[in-house]
């Protein structure tokens, strides 16, 4: 009794020392002042922001940004003399308490920023460490437009309290590339392919559909116009917004196909351009031969220079207008089944079939959060889906047959789920320990492990966890059966079942006539855990 006493102070002090450490550790930490500096060759403001800049110690910004606001801070540094002359000569004359005020704070930022430091920004993962090593008390990160909407104000939100964070909106080059084509931003979808898997655009496409994209280097638009023309929408527009806010502001617009090709209508605008003044000042019929011959080399000079030249400026955003028939790729759930890449003919191959894939997803009920797994994937018809339609939930798909797990890795590929759809070539239960924990498991391949699998998966399956299983031949129908009634009999109120059998007959033609064909029956359980393991 006496040890157990003993081995509670030690537990409490200890806890409350690494209390009292995080607490020391979040105190010492600096206030951050997040700053947007808007779509803007030079600094423009609000007097919040300004004060913030002004008065921070250390200043973190990528090398465009600190050469926006440096003539800011060098014009600081240069009038800390005058601000402090000012405050005392205010002080000495007496006047009123507001300007007193107003030039002891002018003084103040003056005054710090003779010590002001500027650092380029690191990658993130060293960015806190400079931050919790600088010394400094008030910091500045700058940040493009509004650094919450797809900027780094969501990582630091995942890094500091809220108290130590003040952000500074301002308009983003979101709104300033709509804004450049009139195009209202509520109806457009903005995706970002930044630091992302560029076939991650395949999932976006959809007809009639405006995406703005936010880019890198590896999504350029010559590669984003490639993926819409062969996925069926080459006759989609293409807007390219570079440089925005800069005097130099460009924007041009293309169509899939062209741009993917950089055929000769790139080159048109350009010939119709370098032949405008001479249009002008021709001498007549007399020099039509000349000119036609001139023109024509001129044009295929250009044709050339197109290929080899056509580039964009790196500060720049996107815009697609999606427009045409996609080949393959959805609008809406339940994928034709001969869109998939199976280790069969088209439609056919192991592939679970729409309106039973339908089924499945309507009772695996997909959130955003959630962790799948899909065992015994096939080729990735359930998985594909599933990760399609929920792009803030994660899909692992297990499956160990060679010819099947490389057309799941096809198919990621093939409908963009790259970010949120991991293949994993195995076997299950053996690969599951290497893998989150799942709230959403769907069976639809077991190798004859389906009963042991049922039990593991089910005591490991957190509150509100499902389980879907499907069966079509007669001996997994009844182990199905056997765990439902168990799951009855040995904790009742602790598990929902649900079970349903899908039967669909396809039309086609014999003989010239309409003629309904069968399939076999599915059947489908769900299994919902409504109370935590107790034992």
């Amino acid at each position: 009794m006496f040890e157990g006493r003993v081995v509670l102070i030690v537990v409490d002090n200890e806890i409350s020392q690494l209390s009292n450490r995080s607490s020391d550790s979040e105190a010492n930490q600096p206030l951050i002042h997040v700053v947007g500096l808007g779509v803007t060759e030079t600094e423009q403001l609000s007097d919040e922001a300004r004060a913030a800049l002004l008065s921070a110690e250390l200043v973190i910004g990528s090398e465009r940004q600190l050469e926006i606001v440096k003539p800011l801070l060098e014009a600081a540094k240069s009038q800390q003399p005058q601000a402090s002359q000012a405050s005392q000569a205010s002080q000495a004359s007496q006047a009123s308490q507001a300007s007193q005020a107003s030039q002891a704070s002018q003084a103040s930022q003056a005054s710090q920023a003779l010590n002001q430091r500027m650092e380029v920004l690191p990658k993130l993962n060293q960015l806190k460490a400079m931050i919790d090593e600088s010394g400094a008390e008030q910091v500045v990160i700058l940040a493009s437009g509004d650094p919450l909407y797809y900027g780094i104000g969501r990582w630091l939100s995942k890094q500091f309290t809220s108290e130590k964070l003040r952000f500074y909106p301002a308009v983003s080059s979101i709104q300033a590339a709509c804004h450049a084509i009139g195009l209202s931003l509520q109806d457009a979808k903005v995706i970002s392919l930044h630091g992302r898997p560029v076939l991650t655009l395949r999932r976006h496409l959809a007809q009639q559909q405006y995406l703005v994209i936010l880019t890198d280097q590896h999504s350029t638009p010559q590669t984003l116009a490639a993926l819409c023309d062969e996925a069926g929408f080459g006759e989609s527009r293409l807007w390219v917004c570079e440089r925005l806010g800069y005097q130099d502001q460009l924007v041009r617009e293309f169509t899939a196909s062209e741009l993917s090709a950089c055929n000769a209508s790139c080159v048109d605008s350009k010939f119709q351009a370098s032949n405008h003044s001479s249009d002008e000042s021709g001498d007549g019929d007399s020099a039509e031969s000349a000119e036609s011959a001139e023109s024509a080399e001129m044009k295929s000079e250009l044709t050339r220079q197109a290929k080899q030249t056509l580039s964009f400026d790196p500060l720049q955003v996107t815009i697609i207008k999606v427009i045409g028939q996609s080949k393959y790729l959805p609008s809406f759930p339940g994928i034709p089944d001969q869109h998939f890449i199976t280790d069969s003919e088209a439609g056919r191959g192991l592939i679970t079939k729409r309106e039973v894939r339908l089924a499945i997803l309507s009772l695996l009920q997909p959130a955003p959060g959630d962790i799948g797994w899909d065992i015994g994937a096939g080729c990735g018809g359930v998985a594909v889906e599933w990760a399609l339609w929920n792009p803030l939930g994660t899909v692992h798909a297990i499956e160990h047959h060679a010819i099947r797990f490389d057309c799941l890795q096809q198919n990621q590929q093939r409908f963009g789920v790259v970010d949120n759809l991991k293949p994993v070539n195995g076997r299950a239960p053996e690969v599951l320990s290497d893998l989150p924990a799942a709230n959403k498991i769907f069976i639809g391949g077991s190798d004859g492990e389906l009963p042991n699998l049922l039990e593991s998966l089910w005591e490991d399956l957190p509150l509100n966890g499902v389980i879907v299983a499907s069966a079509v031949m007669e001996t997994s129908r009844v182990q199905l059966i056997q765990f439902a009634q168990s799951m009855s009999d040995r904790t009742p109120n602790r598990c929902d079942v649900e079970t349903l059998q899908v039967a669909i007959s396809k039309g086609g033609q014999l003989a010239g006539q309409l003629l309904y064909r069968p399939s076999l029956t599915v059947t489908l359980f769900k299994f919902t855990k409504t109370v935590v393991n107790t034992s």
